[in-house]
């Protein structure tokens, strides 16, 4: 197996020692890899995907991160605004109305 050319964190609000309890996963940050993990598929793009430990972003959650490029971005909570992040990732850049500053 070749290494991806992509990370892409999800972040899963797990604390330690602990079940999932944050705002990331309260607005089914979870939810989205399936759809994140078909969706690299079907576009052909080389990319592990993980759910994490809280990112701590709660107040602009569900987090995403994408490395290495270290593009960290907000409001991640519907497949519609994970296609607008991995249409940009096709073309080489970030999407700029998600992307934390």
């Amino acid at each position: 197996m070749e290494k991806p050319d992509y990370t892409i964190l999800v972040c899963g609000s797990f604390r330690a020692g602990k079940e999932s309890q944050g705002i990331c996963h309260k607005k089914g940050s979870l939810g989205l890899l399936p759809y994140l993990e078909e969706e690299l598929t079907n576009r052909g793009l080389s990319a592990a995907v993980a759910g994490t430990t809280c990112l701590k972003l709660c107040d602009r959650g569900p987090a995403l991160v994408v490395q290495p490029q270290n593009w960290w971005y907000g409001g991640v909570d519907s497949e519609d605004v994970v296609d607008e992040i991995l249409d940009a990732l096709e073309k080489g850049r970030p999407s700029e109305a998600h992307l934390l500053d």
